[in-house]
């Protein structure tokens, strides 16, 4: 862990950059500070894979499936932004070293740890399996010894940048040499049986120190991975009957993560599961991570906040040295369109039904902007978001109902009555955006690379949303038009999670209620199909999952196919200490039993 040099990024979309963690093949890996506070590890790729289209394609692909893996023992992906400059991806921060460093550090594990560490490991490579990733670059390197276990990461990356020497320089093939499956090294079709003989190699390099295949040379090695028979001395017996079959040369003789874990059985409970040489350097971690988080910044950032918005304002009064405010990350008010806005209005663009209406990948699509040229509208993952590829090169980004909090000052300009803002926090691209006359902490934000730009996007897209011809086409049944928190009346609440004292609107397409138990209520888009884990739940009709993490309780189902591979899904998340399920389930009734029959 090293501080940022000078001229380093301090940010990536929402998130605080604060320390470099290290760099491989695919990218470097930084640690991060989200809005509310919570550490992330945030991966950009190296720009070799950003310049190259089919590595976007397919790294958006894996991010959307990488966002359903929820597993114990993996670090879950919070967020991404595939369409950025440099693409990245945020994962929970998790303290640990990674098993390679903690073998040459500390020495092989005894027994039982590797024991626990095929537990893990075999549990995550279950949770990854289950939403059809194949992870691909299974190695000491992305394997983490946390105090309460190992965690699995970069799942889902590899596949991104496999397929071809344009990617890779060799001819396609992704991956560590010394713990590829022989498959993967013939540059062969993979199956989930691949990360089998992975694990395989890691448990030998976990009890002994080395790899179970040698080679002076890369080529030798890949060709003793292919043909030559796994070096398992020194293996105590219940690990060698473990790890051999893992190694076999045929996929089809690999026993599956599941098979795996019905051959260890349980583990015993325990708080320290590594040895205390290890446990040492997770302290040691956990100290080097509350120094970095002391370092000083070179930017005035705002505090964390519970809970807190995408991005935070710290609106200055305009000044003949807006320049030099701007070059500072200040945030200036301006009014955008003058006193008057154009004659030809007819709906209110600030408006919450008229935002929900609106199909953002549409309001600027095909659109000419000076300074930009022609829009064109790129996927997205979201239905309140959309990013815009122009014609002359960068990104445009269009928010319908992002979060903010405004922290004071005394803004100049105005829209209607209605202060537009800036920020340009970290120096790399800047915010525009409107608050909403109905829930001031949402707003209408456009992200461009200058302010300039970012006014002058924000202006269009209020004058097209105003004039209404960018909606959704609204299926029967869709939830997108829906207020989140009218869905479920309060009484119906109460019943689920008491009394209740707060209802927020936190999103165009998200509520909280505050009772004895807290609940989230959230509509989105995520891919179809791909099964959730946890257990099934009956609330009343739809096909829902269920999953419990200590007080926290996860209720989800999909409500209607969206489009082709993408469904409205819905999230319910309680948090309450000894039944958050129960309030969950409770409240999963009362809304299924109101929502619309697709």
């Amino acid at each position: 862990m090293r501080p940022l040099e000078p001229g380093e990024p301090r940010h990536a979309g929402r998130y605080r950059l604060v320390a470099a963690l290290g760099e491989g093949g695919m990218g470097r890996v930084l640690l991060g500070v989200a809005p509310d506070g919570r550490l992330v590890a945030l991966k950009q790729v190296h720009p070799e894979f950003a310049h190259n289209a089919r590595f976007r394609t397919r790294f958006r692909q894996e991010v959307q499936a990488s966002q359903r893996v929820s597993g114990a023992f993996t670090a879950a992906v919070m967020d991404a932004d595939p369409d950025a400059e440099t693409p990245w991806l945020a994962s929970v921060f998790v303290t640990g070293p990674s098993l390679k460093e903690a073998v040459d550090a500390t020495g092989p594990l005894p027994v039982e740890a590797v024991r626990r560490l095929a537990v893990g490991l075999a549990s995550a490579l279950t949770e990854i399996h289950r939403v059809g990733l194949i992870h691909r670059d299974l190695k000491p390197g992305n394997v983490l010894l946390t105090g309460d276990g190992p965690r699995v990461i970069d799942f889902g990356i590899a596949r991104a940048a496999e397929g071809g020497s344009d990617l890779t320089g060799t001819g396609g093939i992704i991956g560590s040499p010394a713990f590829m499956s022989p498959e993967q090294a013939e540059s062969r079709p993979l199956t989930p049986a691949s990360d089998v003989f992975s694990l395989g190699g890691l448990l030998v390099m976990a009890a002994t120190g080395r790899g179970p295949f040698a080679g002076a040379t890369t080529a030798q090695m890949l060709y003793n991975v292919v043909h030559a028979h796994p070096d398992l001395t020194g293996l105590a017996p219940e690990v060698r009957a473990l790890v051999e079959p893992c190694l076999a040369k045929d996929p089809a003789l690999r026993p599956t993560p599941q098979a795996i874990l019905d051959h260890l059985g349980p583990v015993a409970p325990g708080t320290r599961p590594w040895p205390p040489a290890v446990h040492r350097l997770i302290d040691g971690q956990e100290a080097a991570v509350r120094t970095a988080l002391s370092w000083p910044v070179p930017v005035p950032l705002p505090p964390p906040v519970p809970r807190p918005p995408k991005r935070r304002w710290v609106p200055v009064t305009v000044v003949l040295a807006a320049v030099a405010a701007l070059a500072a990350g200040s945030l200036i008010a301006v009014n955008l369109f003058g006193a008057d806005p154009p004659p030809s209005a007819n709906l209110d663009p600030t408006s919450l039904d008229t935002l929900r209406h609106t199909d953002p990948c549409k309001v600027l699509n095909g659109v000419s902007i000076t300074g930009l040229g022609e829009l064109q509208s790129q996927d997205t993952l979201y239905f309140d978001r959309c990013d815009y590829r122009p014609r002359s090169g960068g990104k445009v980004t269009l928010e319908l109902g992002d979060r903010f909090t405004v922290d004071g000052g005394s803004p100049t300009g105005d829209l209607d009555g209605r202060p537009v803002l800036f920020s340009k926090v970290g120096g790399s691209t800047c915010d525009a955006s409107v608050q909403l006359p109905a829930q001031a902490e949402l707003g209408v934000t456009a992200i461009a690379d200058t302010c300039d730009l970012a006014k002058t996007v924000l202006g269009e897209a209020l004058n097209r949303i105003r004039a209404g011809n960018d909606r959704y086409d609204l299926a029967p049944g869709t939830l997108l038009a829906l207020d989140p928190c009218a869905v479920v009346d309060k009484a119906a609440v109460a019943q689920a999670a008491g009394p209740v004292r707060q209802v927020a609107l936190t999103g165009l397409r998200e509520c909280e209620w505050t009772a004895a138990a807290s609940v989230r209520l959230t509509f989105q888009k995520l891919a179809s199909g791909v099964p959730e884990t946890g257990s099934p739940a009956d609330v009343g009709g739809p096909a829902a999952t269920l999953r419990e993490l200590g007080d926290t309780c996860f209720l989800t189902w999909d409500h209607r196919q969206y489009e082709a591979g993408q469904a409205e899904h819905i999230q319910i998340v309680t948090v309450k200490p000894g039944g958050a399920c129960d309030a969950a389930k409770a409240f999963g009734k009362a809304l299924a039993a109101e929502l619309p029959k697709p």
